[in-house]
């Protein structure tokens, strides 16, 4: 499939481009998705890594509408030099990018400038203008770790990402503490509050 920017952008639509990663929290995915369409003219794409869709399928998000991106994707057999390539096209059709969640392993790759996959070549070629967003989410010890904190710094302070997040609660593993990631409606209201989105309203 053939994904080119200019063709797939909607005038007065907000794009939305979700990136779901190998940590637990990706199986509120579908619960992001289908909140974030029920806003007038917002149009979603979805990034998923290997790992993020061992907590969601990818069939829950398509039946929505929203097309699921892989590794597999990017270069296909039938690639030839000049053709569209999908993690540029598609940081071209974002208005917006949710990095929802962003596992301990992803937030290193994009502090070090890692671009081994879809999802972190994708976010190396995105331009400082387009708003993008954070959402950590990983054991509390991960957390905790002091890499974490220096990965977190340089996220924020030198590519200039927003980090939302993580909160405190009863995590996946059975441990209790900060390394949740923040409540899936919330990072809905984030897209909300930005563009000043209006709920679609419901039939009489």
């Amino acid at each position: 499939m053939v994904f080119i920017a200019d063709d797939e952008r909607k005038e007065g639509h907000t794009h939305v481009l979700i990136i779901t990663t190998g940590s637990v929290a990706s199986v509120k995915a579908p619960l992001i998705v289908e909140e974030l369409l029920r806003y007038n003219n917002v149009k979603v794409e979805l990034v998923a890594t290997k790992p993020s869709l061992t907590f969601f399928s990818a069939d829950s998000i398509r039946r929505t509408g929203v097309r699921v991106w892989t590794d597999e994707d990017e270069w296909p057999s039938t690639y030839k030099i000049g053709d569209p390539i999908l993690h540029i096209e598609l940081r071209r059709w974002a208005d917006i990018v949710l990095i929802a969640p962003c596992s301990a392993n992803t937030l290193s790759k994009i502090a070090h400038g890692i671009c081994d996959n879809l999802a972190t070549s994708l976010l190396r070629a995105l331009a400082p203008t387009t708003p993008t967003y954070v959402f950590p989410a990983m054991n509390t010890l991960m957390y905790e770790h002091p890499l974490t904190a220096e990965h977190l710094r340089i996220v924020q302070e030198v590519v200039k990402y927003n980090v939302v997040g993580p909160i405190a609660k009863l995590l996946a593993c059975g441990d209790l503490g900060v390394g949740a990631m923040t409540e899936w409606r919330d990072v809905v209201q984030v897209v909300v509050d930005r563009f000043e989105l209006e709920r679609t309203c419901s039939p009489a």
